[in-house]
């Protein structure tokens, strides 16, 4: 397995349930991330474990795109269509956010016969060629350097910026909300303004939900709080229960342009696979039936709340996606450390060195998370008493 920095946690996992991680150790932790916005159901959620289990029993891999019928994909279309405006009635299942979002540039690509596109300073797409040259952060950037052309990268909640989009542009890609850029949330009226920008010059709009999607805010999708709809929206994370899945999603008419010029002009090979689509639409199902959306405003309240020290400088997100805004980060190393030691997990966001991440599951028990929070605050004080000696 291949280490990815040179300072990995090296935890050995031996299971996990509910909110909590076990180790082979015998020590248990607090996962405050949610495996980054994945296990937003906890791990192990019984009617997601049945899913898998009765979907494996009776098929898994057969070909997932588009020419077979498939009733795990199928019901999970369907349902998402139920939640969704009536420009966003159909699914393309890929594995991934990133996938997810390659696909969408090359529908809007296809779609406007344009080959300009607009992206945010600040932004994450993820880490495949196209998602990365849709991504604003140069240091992840410039080693893979040249990526795409024809990318204009724009200030990130600017509305005069917007001038730049032009009739050339096919499309400009956003998160309502920045997370790895570091919980970063844009004025409604930017909003309304990109939208309507869009529309005059006829760039499609992209709104990437891999993080914010499924109910972490306290909406099923974060669009919803803005009053703005996009032309595509891009799926993953929460969206698989916990098994890998992603999407992008658009309107039947706009879906006509993959399937001509040339037939299958995007397909996947283990995207949409019908055991992710099964663990999903039992997910989804939890996420409804059980009211999460709401728990996600409790969640906040509770961890604003109690998340009270002088060296917070803000907390600040929405529902169950926040960021802890630390004074410096040499700090900000030292408490996600102490926590770490004392059971909580915790991590930063890829672009910011001061800003704690906290996503904890929409399940989480209320004493789990005030307990959790308790030791953040109890971190802070240690790691303000280790900096003074």
């Amino acid at each position: 397995m291949a280490w990815t920095s040179d300072t990995p946690l090296g935890l050995v996992i031996d299971r996990a349930q509910g909110p909590w991680l076990y180790l082979s150790d015998q020590r248990r932790i607090v996962d405050m991330i949610s495996g980054i916005a994945v296990s937003s159901l906890g791990h192990g959620h019984p009617a997601v474990v049945e899913a898998v289990r009765e979907q494996a029993a009776r098929h898994m891999h057969v070909m997932v795109y588009g020419e077979f019928v498939q009733r795990p994909q199928v019901d999970l279309a369907e349902s998402l269509a139920r939640h969704l405006p009536p420009s966003l009635q159909v699914t393309y299942f890929t594995n991934s956010g990133t996938e997810a979002n390659e696909g969408a540039l090359k529908l809007a690509k296809k779609i406007t016969g344009r080959s300009k596109m607009v992206a945010f300073e600040g932004s994450f797409h993820g880490d495949t060629h196209g998602s990365l040259s849709v991504s604003g952060r140069h240091v992840y950037q410039d080693p893979f350097r040249p990526l795409l052309p024809d990318v204009d990268m724009l200030p990130f909640n600017n509305e005069r910026a917007l001038k730049s989009i032009n009739e050339q542009t096919a499309c400009v890609i956003t998160e309502p909300i920045q997370g790895e850029g570091g919980i970063n949330i844009p004025g409604d009226g930017w909003m309304q303004a990109l939208r309507t920008r869009c529309d005059e010059t006829g760039a499609l709009l992209i709104f990437d939900e891999v993080q914010t999607g499924f109910g972490r805010t306290g909406t099923l999708f974060v669009f919803e709080q803005f009053g703005v709809i996009p032309d595509i929206l891009t799926i993953a994370k929460a969206f698989g229960g916990g098994m890998p899945l992603g999407a992008f999603i658009s309107s039947t008419e706009r879906f006509q342009a993959l399937r001509r010029d040339p037939p299958l002009s995007h397909v996947t090979t283990f995207g949409g696979h019908p055991v992710s689509c099964a663990a999903a639409l039992a997910a989804l199902r939890v996420i409804v039936d059980e009211q999460l959306l709401a728990r996600a405003h409790t969640i906040e309240e509770r961890v604003r709340r109690r998340l009270q020290h002088p060296s917070i400088v803000e907390v600040r997100g929405r529902g169950a996606l926040l960021g802890m805004q630390l004074r410096d980060a040499d700090l900000t190393a030292r408490t996600v450390h102490r926590c770490l030691k004392d059971g909580v997990l915790l991590g930063w966001t890829l672009h910011s060195d001061c800003l704690v991440r906290i996503a904890p599951p929409l399940t989480i028990p209320f004493d789990v998370l005030d307990g959790a929070c308790d030791t953040i605050i109890r971190a802070l004080d240690a790691a303000g008493q280790d900096a003074q000696t």
